[in-house]
C-alpha cells in the first residue's frame, strides 16, 4: 500500500494508514469516488484513509448540544471572566508586536483578534481532543441534519492535508472538525489561513503568528470597518421591536427606522447608519444592543449572536484590564 500511495503523491497526506478491516459504506464510497473524479485522488488512498475512520458517537452529542445554545446569562461566564481576561493581557503582551502589525495590516484592532483567540481555545491552550477525520467522517455521514456541510468540510480536509503534505491521520481539533489555535474549519484554513511569520509554510497549530495574521485576514475579508465599533446598548418599547430582532443578515435598518420599531439608543450614531437588533436573556429580563457591521461580521466566525457578542465584550474587558495595567 506504501508503494501505491506512493506513486499517487498521496504518501504524504496517508502515512501508514492500515488496511481497512471492513467494507466501506456505499455513500462513503460515493464521496471517493467524487473525490477521485473531481480532484484525482487515487481511490485505494481514499479508501485506506476513510477506512481508518472512526466513527464518534460523543461527537453526535456535542454537536447537538453546543455551548451557544445556553441562554446568556449562563453563556458569558463561560467566556468573559477574570481568567480569559488575564490570559488576554498576557497574550498581548506576548505578542504585541505581531499584534499590531496585523491591526496595522488588516485594521482589526488587537483586543478583537486577542478576544477570538480567547474565547475559541484559551490562547491555544485548548485546541481540541479529536481527530479531524473521524469528527469530520462521523458528522459527514451520520449527522443527517448537517451532513452536506461536513461532507463539503471533509473535502476540504483531504484537499489541505494534500497541499501541505500534513498527516490527515492524527491531526485533532474540535468535535466540529476546527483546527488549531483560532479554530479554523478545513475550507477557512485553506480560504483565509496566511504565513504571517514568513517561513514559507502556514501552521495554525505551531506558529501563533499565523493564527494572528489568519483572524485578521479572515475577519477584513468578511468586510471588517476599520475604525468603526461593534455595538452599542439599545432600549426597546412595545412588540414591534422584534421584526428587527437578528436572524443572520446584514444590518438592515437605520437608526431612525427602528425608533419606528420602537427600539432606541442614547449612543451618538448616524441616523442613516444600518443596525441589527440583539436580545440576550439575563435571568431578571432582557438586554438589548444594536449591532452594527462590525458585529455581522464577528458572527461569520460563528453564526451565534451570544457568540459575536462574548467576544466584543471580551474584547473590551482585555483592552480596558491593559490599560488599567490590572488583570
Amino acid at each position: 500500500m506504501r508503494l501505491l500511495l506512493y506513486a499517487f503523491g498521496f504518501l504524504s497526506i496517508a502515512g501508514s494508514a492500515p488496511a481497512m478491516a471492513e467494507p466501506l459504506r456505499p455513500e462513503i464510497e460515493t464521496f471517493i469516488g467524487e473525490m477521485v473524479a473531481r480532484h484525482g485522488f487515487e481511490q485505494a488512498g481514499l479508501e485506506s484513509i476513510l477506512g481508518a475512520a472512526r466513527f464518534q458517537p460523543a461527537i453526535i452529542d456535542a454537536i447537538s448540544r453546543p455551548a451557544t445554545s445556553r441562554p446568556w446569562y449562563e453563556f458569558r461566564p463561560i467566556f468573559v471572566n477574570p481568567r480569559r481576561i488575564a490570559g488576554g493581557v498576557d497574550f498581548w503582551n506576548s505578542h504585541a508586536g505581531t499584534l499590531e502589525r496585523a491591526h496595522r495590516e488588516f485594521g482589526i484592532p488587537e483586543e478583537i483578534i486577542t478576544a477570538v483567540m480567547g474565547v475559541e481555545t484559551i490562547y491555544g491552550a485548548q485546541t481540541g481532543k479529536h481527530r479531524v477525520l473521524d469528527a469530520l467522517t462521523t458528522l459527514a455521514f451520520d449527522y443527517p441534519k448537517r451532513a452536506g456541510f461536513f461532507r463539503d468540510e471533509l473535502e476540504q480536509y483531504l484537499l489541505m492535508g494534500r497541499e501541505q503534505g500534513a498527516d490527515v491521520l492524527n491531526i485533532r481539533g474540535s468535535y466540529a472538525g476546527a483546527i488549531g489555535i483560532p479554530q479554523f474549519m478545513p475550507s477557512s484554513y485553506r480560504r483565509y489561513a496566511v504565513d504571517f511569520d514568513g517561513d514559507g509554510r502556514i501552521d495554525l497549530s505551531g506558529s501563533m503568528a499565523d493564527a494572528i495574521g489568519s483572524v485578521a485576514n479572515y475577519l477584513k475579508s468578511f468586510g471588517w470597518e476599520a475604525g468603526q465599533t461593534v455595538a452599542v446598548p439599545a432600549l426597546v418599547n412595545g412588540e414591534n421591536y422584534r421584526n428587527a430582532l437578528f436572524s443572520g443578515s446584514k444590518p438592515l435598518y437605520t437608526l431612525q427606522e427602528m425608533r419606528k420599531l420602537g427600539v432606541m439608543t442614547r449612543a451618538d450614531i448616524p441616523r442613516d447608519r444600518p443596525v441589527t437588533l440583539v436580545e440576550l436573556a439575563n435571568n431578571n429580563g432582557n438586554e438589548y444592543w444594536l449591532g452594527f457591521n462590525n458585529f455581522f461580521v464577528i458572527t461569520r466566525y460563528n453564526r451565534s449572536v451570544h457568540y459575536a457578542m462574548s467576544v466584543w465584550q471580551l474584547a473590551e474587558e482585555i483592552r480596558a484590564a491593559r490599560n488599567s495595567g490590572s488583570q
